[in-house]
């Protein structure tokens, strides 16, 4: 039976998860729920996947109940 490695971590995700949670909290701390929702969807548009994001908000719901 052999023994797990161990390896030497470099990055904390779950730390660096929590520190971003802050600094969002932060931000819209005081806000309505309207300037939430307006922050949030400006910062998914300006994102990395802010292409992707326009596109399908203009795409449009296709029911499947048909």
């Amino acid at each position: 039976m052999t023994t797990p490695t161990k390896t030497n971590k470099t990055f904390d995700c779950v730390g660096y998860k929590r520190h971003v949670q802050a600094e969002i909290f932060r931000t819209i701390h005081g806000m309505t729920h309207e300037q939430e929702q307006t922050y949030f969807q400006e910062q998914a548009e300006r994102g990395p996947l802010g292409d992707w994001w326009k596109r399908v908000k203009t795409m449009k719901c296709r029911n499947n109940n048909s």
